[in-house]
């Protein structure tokens, strides 16, 4: 998806996000202020480094001109620019919402569309 940046949730998460009208923020997000994204060719390092355990996660897309100044690309794992968001990432501006099942840890993720 280019033009994308994406938030990997865990269900829970995602659950709570559609009640409460914004992505909630993980603890690394509270630690560094800001809202940890990815671009698409990103996903699979940020999937290994931070869920290696998850079976179930859900991938949000976002269009990155729809996010605007709040927005920042910033220097971060091996000294790649990653997607910043600073402020509340709403749920009413996800593009796309998919689910990744994999039934053990290490296997590759499939995606299903439709999380909710």
């Amino acid at each position: 998806m280019n033009g994308h940046v994406f938030k990997i949730l865990h269900p829970e998460a995602w659950t709570q996000a559609r009640a409460g009208g914004a992505i909630p923020l993980s603890p690394a997000d509270v630690a560094d202020g800001f809202v940890h994204l990815s671009t698409h060719a990103q996903l699979e390092g940020t999937l290994r480094a931070h869920y290696p355990e998850a079976l179930e996660l859900v991938r949000v897309a976002f269009q990155e001109e729809g996010l605007g100044a709040a927005l920042k690309w910033e220097p971060s794992r091996n000294g790649d620019l990653f997607p910043h968001f600073y402020g509340v990432l709403e749920t009413a501006w996800a593009h796309d919402v998919v689910r990744l099942h994999r039934t053990q840890p290490g296997q590759p993720f499939t995606c299903s569309s439709g999380a909710g």
